[in-house]
C-alpha cells in the first residue's frame, strides 16, 4: 500500500475547503455527512455555498489567504478549478501545517478520498489510491446492494447498548450476545420496520429476563466447484460466522480463507475407495459440535444437495432436534458450462436435463445409466470417471450413435480445468490418456430428433 487506510475524527474539528465553485461545492457535500466545521475560503460562493453560510452550516472567509487559513484544520480540500492557483494555496497549506487534498492533481495530495458505502455509523470506505476511480464506484455499488438500508440504524442502537451489556453480561457470553443480536431475532425486527420490539427484545436479554440460549447450529453449504467467486452472500456469511468448519477434499483452500481466522477447520476429505471419514462419523462429529452451542459449517463442494450426502447430516441434525440450514451452492454442471460458452439446454432441442451419478447405489444391481439416455435430453455424470467404461457402454445399448460427442469437463472453475471434446467411444480412453481421475463431469446432449437405433433403456 502507497497510502494507509483510516477513518479521522471531525467532532469539534475544521475542515477548510479553498474555492467557490462546483469543484468545492462536491467537497462540501461529501464532509456535509459529517460534524465538521466547514470553512470557505473564496470572495464569492455559488449560490448551493452560500446557503450554507446563510443557513449556519458553515462559514465563510474572504480577503487574503496566509498559511494561519489553513492552521489547525483535520482536512484541507484546494479546488478553486484553476490548476496555478491551487498549486500556490497548496504551498501556503503545507506551511500552515495541513494534510492536503488538491482536485485532479493526484501528486500534490497526502490524502484522498473514497468512494463510500454510508450506513452512519457503519462506513465503508473504498479506494484505489487514485488508480481507477470507476471500479472504486462499481465496489460501491456492490456494496450498497448487500448492506440493508436499516444496518447504520441498528447499529447506532447496539452501540447504545454497549455500557449496559458490559456491566451485566459477562464476559465469555458477550460474543454470543451480540451475535445473536446481529443475525437473529433482534436484527430481523429492526429491518423490518419494528425498531421497538427490536430494542425491547434486546433491553430483556441484557437485564437477564429473557437470556438468548446458546443454541447449537448447523449449515450445510455448499462451496460451488472450486472458484471463490462463484460462492453465495449467504455462503461468505456462514462461514464468518462459524465457529468450526469441517470441509471436503474438493474445497479450494482459497474458499476457506473467507472463514472467520480464529474459526477451527477439520478436514473430513473422502477419496474413492477410502474410508478415513465415513459417513455416520462425519454426521457424528457435526452434530457432537452444534451441541455444544457451536455454529457449524459442513462445507461442501458443488452443491450439497446434489449428490452431497446431505439427507444423512440433516437426519443427523433433526433426530437430536439441532437447527440445519441448507445454503445451496453452484453444482459443477452449471460452471461448466459457464466456463464452455454453452447452455445446458436448448429451445426445441432438449427439454429436459439429467444430472446422474456414476457411483453406484447401495442397492443391489448394477446401475441403469442406459434409462437416461432419452432424446431431448443434456446428460451429466457426476463421479463417472472411475466407472467411464460401462458408462459409454450402458449408453450406447439406447442406440446412440459412436460418434456422438461427448464432452470431458475437469477441475472445473479452477486454474488447472481442462475441457475435453470426444466422442461417445472413446471418452473412457480419453479418460485414462489425459490421466484425469476424480474430479470430473461428462456430458453428453441428444437431440431431441435423434433417431436411437435400440431399444431406449436396455440395460448393459
Amino acid at each position: 500500500m502507497h497510502s494507509f487506510p483510516m477513518f479521522i475524527r471531525t467532532t469539534n474539528r475544521r475542515v477548510v475547503i479553498a474555492g467557490g465553485g462546483e469543484q468545492a461545492a462536491q467537497k462540501a457535500r461529501l464532509m456535509l455527512k459529517t460534524d465538521a466545521h466547514l470553512t470557505f475560503l473564496a470572495e464569492d460562493l455559488d449560490a448551493e455555498l452560500a446557503d450554507l453560510v446563510r443557513t449556519g452550516r458553515a462559514r465563510q472567509e474572504r480577503g487574503p489567504i496566509t498559511a494561519r487559513s489553513f492552521a489547525d484544520t483535520a482536512m484541507t480540500f484546494i479546488a478553486t478549478s484553476c490548476p496555478g492557483v491551487d498549486v500556490c494555496l497548496h504551498t501556503l497549506a503545507k506551511a500552515g501545517g495541513a494534510a492536503v487534498n488538491v482536485v485532479d492533481q493526484p501528486a500534490l495530495c497526502d490524502m484522498t478520498t473514497p468512494s463510500i458505502v454510508d450506513r452512519d455509523p457503519v462506513v465503508v470506505a473504498i479506494g484505489t489510491e487514485g488508480t481507477a476511480p470507476v471500479l472504486a464506484r462499481q465496489i460501491k455499488t456492490q456494496l450498497e446492494r448487500m448492506l440493508d438500508p436499516r444496518l447504520g440504524s441498528f447499529a447506532a442502537l447496539a452501540g447504545r447498548l454497549r455500557g449496559a451489556v458490559a456491566a451485566q453480561v459477562p464476559r465469555a457470553d458477550r460474543r454470543a450476545f451480540w451475535r445473536w443480536a446481529f443475525a437473529e431475532a433482534p436484527w430481523h425486527l429492526h429491518k423490518t420496520g419494528s425498531e421497538r420490539a427490536a430494542a425491547d427484545l434486546l433491553k430483556q436479554a441484557i437485564a437477564g429476563q429473557e437470556t438468548p440460549a446458546q443454541t447449537g447450529h448447523i449449515a450445510l453449504v455448499g462451496a460451488g466447484p472450486g472458484a471463490r467467486d462463484l460462492l453465495t452472500l449467504r455462503a461468505v456469511e456462514r462461514l464468518q460466522e462459524a465457529d468450526v468448519i469441517f470441509y471436503d477434499r474438493l474445497v479450494d483452500p482459497e474458499v476457506l480463507e473467507l472463514a472467520r481466522r480464529d474459526a477451527e477447520r477439520v478436514y473430513v476429505g473422502k477419496v474413492v475407495g477410502a474410508h478415513a471419514w465415513p459417513q455416520d462419523r462425519i454426521c457424528a462429529l457435526i452434530v457432537a459440535e452444534a451441541a455444544k452451542g457451536r455454529r457449524v459449517v459442513r462445507l461442501k463442494s458443488g452443491d450439497p444437495c446434489i449428490f452431497g450426502r446431505a439427507t444423512e447430516e440433516l437426519d443427523a441434525a433433526h433426530a437430536v432436534g439441532i437447527e440445519v440450514e441448507i445454503v445451496p451452492g453452484v453444482t459443477a454442471a452449471s460452471a461448466a458450462a459457464a466456463s464452455m460458452g454453452r447452455s445446458l439446454t436448448q429451445r426445441g432441442q432438449t427439454d429436459a436435463l439429467v444430472l446422474a451419478t456414476g457411483r453406484h447405489c447401495d442397492r443391489s444391481g448394477a446401475p441403469d445409466w442406459a434409462r437416461h439416455a432419452l432424446p431431448g435430453t443434456t446428460l451429466v455424470f457426476y463421479m463417472g470417471v472411475g466407472a467411464a467404461a460401462q458408462i459409454g457402454e450402458a449408453i450406447r445399448t439406447s442406440g446412440l450413435p459412436e460418434a456422438t460427442r461427448v464432452t470431458i469437463a475437469a477441475s472445473v472453475s479452477r486454474a488447472d480445468q481442462k475441457v475435453i471434446e470426444t466422442s461417445l467411444v472413446e471418452f473412457a480412453v480419453e479418460l485414462e490418456r489425459r490421466d484425469i481421475s476424480g474430479n470430473a463431469l461428462i456430458l453428453l446432449t441428444i437431440p431431441a430428433d435423434a433417431e436411437l437405433s435400440k431399444q431406449v433403456g436396455a440395460v448393459a
